[in-house]
């Protein structure tokens, strides 16, 4: 099968592309707004795109009626933010702060879900993720009604027992991220590891 998608699939280019590139790592990205409001939605839209320095880019698109989601504005406002990594746990939390609320209300309101300050961001980090990289804007490009955010990583928050102090190897037993299979509720494990050296 062949798809056009400058043309006749444009309309369900994410019904084509989204089981075709993953699985893809499923994250929380926390934001806030001029009064400080905290905002959280659920991206799988984000990548690690290079180490020196250390980059990440996210692609927050816009609602269905045209505009820009919250997570977007307040980037651009406060040129900040942060990628709460999620564990199968918390995927019922995740869900439930997907739901549409008016800009200025917090997702996070009534999710028992504990807020920690950020170090070189102001925005807080969700304590109960097992991993948060706090990032700080670089540039951000417009492409019709999708928005790349290319930003500098500034800090990386871990739990305690991923990571052995002495030499920084991995305990990969101890981290299971999920991630975003088909949309729109289809999701894996990672726990099925193998090794490969060539």
């Amino acid at each position: 099968m062949l798809f056009d998608l400058t043309d006749q699939h444009r309309a369900v280019a994410p019904k084509i592309l989204s089981p075709i590139v993953a699985p893809r790592p499923v994250a929380w990205v926390t934001t806030i707004d001029a009064e400080g409001v905290v905002n959280a939605a659920p991206y799988s839209n984000f990548m690690l795109c290079g180490f020196n320095p250390p980059l990440i880019a996210l692609a927050p698109g816009n609602k269905e009626d045209g505009t820009a989601k919250d997570t977007a504005v307040n980037i651009r406002k406060n040129q900040e933010f942060v990628i709460n990594m999620l564990e199968e746990s918390l995927l019922a939390a995740m869900h439930a702060t997907a739901r549409p609320t008016p800009y200025g209300v917090s997702e996070l309101e009534g999710s028992g879900l504990k807020m920690v300050a950020g170090i070189s961001v102001k925005v807080p980090r969700i304590a109960d993720c097992p991993a948060a990289i706090e990032c700080r804007e670089h540039s951000t490009i417009e492409i019709g009604g999708n928005r790349l955010v290319v930003a500098l990583i500034q800090r990386v928050w871990v739990r305690d027992g991923l990571f052995n102090p002495e030499d920084l190897s991995f305990d990969i037993s101890a981290y299971s991220p999920i991630a975003h299979r088909i949309s729109p509720a289809w999701y894996c494990r990672s726990n099925d590891v193998f090794e490969h050296k060539a």
